[in-house]
């Protein structure tokens, strides 16, 4: 297996056990693969089953298909788990008042409900063991607002502060909990979204990238799901036991202006 890690990023979690949600892609599978590398035993667990079995396969982990929007099929997770990346995301795209209230909910179960539900699974875990990581994929969107994505910013801001809920409560138990605030990463919810834009604005895709997506972006690119996952990675290795209830932009200097 390749290794996901930068050059001389000593992170050693053999022994360690994680489980991450929306493995199956994205900044999930980025994350996934490259905590696999660092030596964990990870839980891969998403919507798409295949999707699924391919990183675990990729990675040497367990493959969980489970729809985070039912609290029922989270209580075949495996409880056992020192590292918890909350990481799966979906995303809708109207105003308000035309967004579907179904819609909002959904957003709303899978990216709030769900990582709540999952502490609650794996926090008794880690507080027994004394030591435990919960990294959470947040998003720009977690500190700022955008319009027409009213689902996604409340879902993300309810997370910003679910996670420092969880860093006042597991401090003195050894746990940390943390965010990271990425801002448009190459995954393919903002493939998506640049289609849709495109359509929108009778832009090219690429144009709709340089022009929509990052006009607040001081650096002009993607974010790579790697650079998001080698953070992550990060935050659970042995010189971050003090970060804890941060919120950790990696957003190309969005909220620099």
């Amino acid at each position: 297996m390749t290794s996901e890690l930068p050059p001389g990023h000593a992170v050693d979690l053999t022994g360690r056990t994680a489980l991450v949600t929306g493995g199956g892609s994205g900044i999930g599978r980025a994350c996934a693969r490259a905590l696999a590398a660092a030596g964990a035993q990870v839980h891969v667990v998403d919507l798409d089953a295949a999707a699924a079995d391919a990183t675990a396969r990729d990675t040497g982990g367990r493959a969980h298909a489970v729809d985070l929007a039912d609290p029922e099929a989270l209580h075949g997770l495996p409880t056992e788990v020192d590292i918890l990346v909350n990481s799966a995301g979906l995303q809708h795209v109207a105003p308000i008042e035309d967004f579907p209230p179904a819609r909002f909910e959904l957003i709303q179960k899978v990216m709030v409900t769900a990582p709540f539900l999952l502490l609650r699974h794996c926090l008794p875990h880690m507080y027994a063991r004394g030591w435990g990581r919960v990294v959470n994929i947040s998003s720009v969107h977690g500190l700022r607002a955008s319009a027409y994505k009213s689902a996604y910013v409340a879902a993300k801001h309810g997370l910003e502060g679910l996670s420092k809920v969880a860093a006042v409560e597991g401090a003195r138990h050894g746990v940390t909990s943390n965010c990271i605030n990425p801002g448009y990463v190459r995954t393919p919810l903002v493939e998506q979204q640049v289609a849709a834009q495109a359509t929108a604005h009778g832009i090219a895709a690429e144009d709709v990238v340089t022009e929509v997506l990052l006009d607040r972006s001081l650096i002009k690119r993607l974010i790579e799901p790697t650079e998001v996952a080698a953070l992550a990675v990060w935050l659970c290795g042995p010189h971050t036991g003090y970060i804890t209830g941060a919120s950790v932009p990696v957003d190309g200097g969005w909220g620099a202006h």
